[in-house]
């Protein structure tokens, strides 16, 4: 393996953020590589949102660093690291509910579009990624008038329009059926699977244990454990502050 592809995509070392007194992320490293999902897990407020926030320029870090490919970015604006490859999604949907699912994704295409990406290309991919996330059934409907776990995948099919090498899901299996779940997990596995790297914050466990091959478990702002979902499953650390002693699938 190369040096290249042996680089995480996307790392935090030592990321502190502090808001006055009070440390919302305290000295976390986390590592997201290629090819892979990862997940980010842990109670509310433990300070997941707070480190997307950061990892993405909408929040300046205390202390530490971020990298992309192996590059610092954290100085850069948020708009510049789009432009390398990172995009994200939200807890609370934003999207233009007034649109239609395919208008929202020709959105994102516009606002995207390089020189070389014509209006052609931008049907295509709209069409493309409509298909793939299983939304070209409601294509024509607006965002308003589906239901809300379809419009999770939405937003992700519009943060897929960037053409991203990171992607960064802030819970987006809320409000989602059981077979939604099942189709969703489906549809990380394979954008995993073509060399996307994913981070996935979600309070859906069996979800996680599914579809990622290494957790971070943040609590009160601090890293209390990394590894596989069957070492973050056994972890005392992460029964004792969120799992709890029911047994997750």
């Amino acid at each position: 393996m190369s040096d290249a592809e042996s680089t995480p995509l996307l790392e935090t070392r030592g990321v502190t953020v502090r808001f006055g007194g009070h440390v919302a992320v305290n000295d976390v490293s986390i590592a997201v590589e290629r090819g892979a999902v990862t997940g980010l897990i842990g109670p509310n407020g433990a300070g997941k949102t707070t480190l997307f926030n950061t990892i993405t320029g909408l929040q300046k870090p205390t202390a530490g660093t971020v990298f992309m490919d192996g590059v610092d970015v954290t100085r850069m604006a948020p708009y510049k690291r789009a432009q390398r490859g990172l995009a994200r999604t939200f807890q609370r949907l934003e999207l233009f509910l007034s649109l239609s699912v395919r208008d929202n994704l020709r959105v994102a295409g516009d606002i995207h579009r390089s020189g070389s990406r014509g209006r052609a290309d931008i049907e295509a991919e709209t069409d493309r990624l409509l298909e793939l996330t299983g939304l070209t059934d409601v294509a024509h409907r607006d965002v308003s008038d589906i239901p809300t776990g379809r419009a999770r995948v939405v937003e992700v099919a519009r943060a897929l329009m960037t053409s991203p090498r990171v992607l960064l899901l802030d819970e987006p299996a809320s409000g989602q059926t059981e077979q939604e779940t099942e189709d969703f997990a489906e549809l990380l596995v394979r954008l995993a699977v073509d060399g996307l790297a994913i981070c996935l914050v979600e309070h859906d466990l069996p979800l996680v244990m599914r579809v990622c091959s290494r957790i971070h478990v943040l609590d009160y702002g601090a890293l209390i454990s990394s590894g596989t979902p069957e070492q973050v499953r056994k972890d005392p650390a992460v029964i004792a502050a969120y799992i709890g002693t029911e047994e997750v699938a």
